[in-house]
């Protein structure tokens, strides 16, 4: 039985993770765990832990390094207190592989603690590119520290293999959030709003707006170009999921909590979890700001998308995505086209579903086992 340490630091990757966590927990040659950090054990960001417990699998230990501010200072000394927390686990911890998702700051510093301890990693999500975010550098050291890759699609699996200078290990499995598209039991629309108070059977914009990392002193101009664009459409609802704790994440959230006392049609999300959040995307008119499920999920289904910024610059681009500066006219313009035009089909770049058996076979290939 192979031992496979997963880490998770927040409700954004754990909700990418499950399916695999379910597959992994189902199959007799696989004992998964979990180690919890970042803002999974906060309950300012939504107490995520808890949808780590709902699956049943092992946590092998929970750390809370959540930052106390969003200001570079705050985000360098929660890396280093990452590091601190995990080492003297890495000295204990006896685990054939430990899995790390995406590019974020604290899974960097989680990752390169395990250095030292010559710990193998297996990545997912490597490859891509997120031009307005230092979360692109994180992402491929990443890559460089992994002896596995996950890829989400074939150009991205061609981008680790240019980045190695080999394809040793390199795999192009799909996307994991695919996997829990194909196999969701969506909720209906009576039962997010019982249990949100959010009737999506009415026109509805779901937002998420993340900083943009490189470029972070503009937050605040950024974000009231997209609230000025926002107060022109009264009649559609707008049901924000808030911010990750990034460097200036906190002024967008106080930001957004001001506008929603300012517009009833307004609701602030925490956490909705991975189950509320699709549904919430497969009922939804528009997707609109600048976050990753806005590239991947959205594509699925298909739903139209105001990506707003440079933060996920480089990223594939499907036709179903619009672009737009951070200003209210173009914003404006963009949700317009979205309102009065049809969604375009998407052909599939993200994988069949199978995410989880292809990265489990993999795993089990790679030692040895059949």
């Amino acid at each position: 039985m192979l031992k496979i340490g997963i880490l998770s630091s927040s409700r954004a990757d754990f909700g990418i993770y499950e399916p695999l966590v379910k597959a992994m927990i189902a199959n007799v040659q696989i004992e998964p765990e979990v180690i919890a950090f970042g803002t999974h054990l906060s309950p300012k960001y939504g107490n995520s832990i808890d949808s780590v417990v709902k699956t049943g699998v092992k946590i092998a230990a929970r750390f809370n390094t959540v930052p106390s501010g969003d200001t570079p200072e705050d985000i360098v000394k929660s890396m280093a207190t990452t590091m601190n927390s995990l080492a003297p686990f890495w000295s204990k911890a006896n685990y054939d592989l430990v899995l790390a998702l995406g590019d974020r700051y604290e899974m960097f510093a989680a990752v390169a603690s395990t250095l030292p301890f010559n710990i193998r990693i297996g990545h997912i999500h490597g490859g891509e590119t997120t031009l307005g975010a230092i979360d692109n550098a994180l992402r491929h050291s990443i890559t460089h520290m992994a002896s596995l890759h996950f890829a989400s699609a074939e150009a991205y699996r061609l981008r680790i293999i240019e980045l190695l200078g080999n394809d040793k290990g390199v795999y192009c499995t799909g996307a994991l959030s695919v996997d829990s598209l194909a196999s969701a039991n969506f909720m209906s629309t009576k039962e997010l709003n019982e249990r949100f108070g959010i009737d999506f059977s009415l026109p509805t914009m779901l937002i998420t707006l993340h900083p943009e990392t490189i470029g972070y002193e503009r937050t605040e101009s950024n974000i009231a170009e997209v609230l000025k664009a926002l107060k022109h459409y009264g009649r559609l609802q707008k049901v924000i999921t808030m911010p990750n704790a990034d460097t200036s994440g906190l002024k967008i959230r106080k930001m957004l909590e001001q506008y929603s006392t300012e517009d009833s049609q307004v609701f602030l999300i925490e956490n909705f979890g991975s189950a509320a959040y699709l549904s919430a995307m497969k009922y939804c008119t528009l997707m609109l700001g600048n976050t990753s499920s806005g590239f991947i999920e959205a594509a699925w289904f298909p739903k139209w998308v105001v990506n707003i910024g440079n933060r996920q610059n480089g990223r594939l681009r499907t036709p179903n995505i619009i672009d737009a500066p951070f200003e209210a006219e173009k914003i404006s313009a963009a949700i317009e086209k979205t309102l009065t035009t049809r969604v375009p089909d998407v052909k599939p770049v993200y994988g069949d579903g199978n995410a989880s058996k292809k990265i489990i076979k993999y795993i089990l290939d790679e030692h040895g086992i059949n």
